[in-house]
């Protein structure tokens, strides 16, 4: 990952978590974009908990009040490799879907605010992140 070109997208838990961690292969927005590439996953402090009862089993949890998210936090990096408005996986729901693909979960968060869309991250944030991850 280019440490100068580095983008986040906040994307609420449960979603956050079933990207990283390569179940959920679509993410989607109100918005297009024409951005392909690395992007990381940040996870903000709210949480879907309607989201979480419905995904208890791709959760792999017995209750969702056994779902202890990590938020306020760069939790992993996926590839944006197509913006669609149309797709067969079961995650899509428009209008637009941004496919996803090579999803890595990130063994230690990383501390870090979101913003609305798709956002640079601080420039100490990409350091760490350049020093935690390196080959990213």
């Amino acid at each position: 990952m280019n440490q100068s070109r580095l983008l986040a997208l906040s994307i609420r838990q449960p979603w956050a978590d079933l990207i990283v961690d390569g179940i959920k292969d679509i993410e989607n927005r109100k918005w297009n974009t024409r951005h392909r590439g690395s992007i990381l996953i940040h996870s903000p402090k709210t949480v879907d908990t309607a989201a979480v009862r419905r995904m208890i089993s791709e959760l792999s949890l017995s209750a969702a009040s056994d779902y202890k998210p990590i938020t306020g936090a760069i939790i992993g990096a996926v590839r944006i490799t197509d913006c669609v408005q149309g797709h067969s996986s079961r995650f899509f729901g428009g209008p637009w879907g941004f496919v996803l693909a090579d999803a890595v979960r990130f063994p230690t968060p990383i501390k870090c605010s979101g913003k609305l869309g798709l956002f640079p991250i601080p420039l100490e944030v990409a350091e760490e992140i350049s020093r935690a991850y390196e080959g990213i």
